[in-house]
């Protein structure tokens, strides 16, 4: 898998990132209203929402690790066996998050949420 690239977010005011969470227009792609697109905790399936928000999470630590375990790799701390392990450790992890999210009735996009001016989360 390839890593995507960092994402480096600058900005001198803090008043800037107030003005992103509260949806004042500062992006073309907005919903009607000026909000921003977010996570739809529907009440009446609150359970594949928060089910979507938790995967989502998980899935972020998941890459992390991964991306810590490719880094102590290739800086060579690691020996034989702990790199087998932890190949194998992340391979379990990555089955069991897909489990889930098929469980939940999910598709691989909807874990990649939409973070406005960061991106996508994945």
């Amino acid at each position: 898998m390839k890593p995507a690239p960092p994402v480096l977010v600058e900005s001198p005011a803090l008043s800037d990132f107030s003005k992103i969470m509260q949806g004042d227009g500062l992006f073309p792609d907005q919903a009607p209203g000026g909000q921003v697109p977010r996570i739809n905790l529907d009440q009446d399936n609150i359970k594949n929402s928060l089910g979507q928000l938790v995967l989502t999470l998980v899935k972020l630590l998941h890459e992390l690790l991964e991306r810590q375990g490719i880094r102590r790799i290739e800086a060579g701390s690691l020996t034989d066996a702990q790199i087998e392990r932890l190949g194998l450790t992340l391979m379990k992890q990555s089955q069991e998050i897909d489990r889930l999210r098929r469980e939940f009735g999910l598709e691989e996009a909807d874990l990649n949420i939409d973070l406005g001016p960061l991106g996508q989360l994945l």
